[in-house]
């Protein structure tokens, strides 16, 4: 059985850094296409950050710069390290994985590709 669980999520002042975890179970984080998505209350779920089981990374232009997507094969864990955080920041954030016959381009973000998602962790930046 497949689990994502996110950790790292909290509140935080303009200007912050924090980082988030996703910690997998059932799959590897190294052979997928693994993400970062977020959603903010009345919006949609928007793509954040993705890597490929090759290393190649994609990011959205609103974090290119401030957010890096790595992982740690060794603790089968994706991070998202966040920097600059602004309050338009402020979402739920979750990880998921995409079904494994898909790399992560042409269709980053596509979310009917990702076959597993985590519950999210709460990121709140305040002004």
């Amino acid at each position: 059985q497949v689990q994502l669980v996110e950790s790292g999520g909290d509140s935080v002042q303009a200007g912050g850094s924090l980082r988030l975890s996703c910690t997998a179970s059932g799959l590897s984080v190294n052979v997928r296409c693994m993400g970062w998505f977020r959603q903010a209350p009345g919006k949609e779920r928007e793509g954040v950050a993705a890597l490929d089981r090759d290393g190649d990374t994609s990011y959205a232009d609103s974090v290119k710069g401030r957010f890096s997507i790595s992982r740690d094969n060794a603790k089968n864990t994706l991070v998202l390290q966040m920097d600059s955080l602004n309050p338009e920041d402020t979402a739920m954030y979750y990880c998921a994985a995409k079904r494994t016959q898909f790399r992560c381009r042409p269709l980053v973000y596509a979310t009917d590709a990702y076959s597993n998602w985590g519950q999210g962790t709460q990121v709140t930046v305040s002004s």
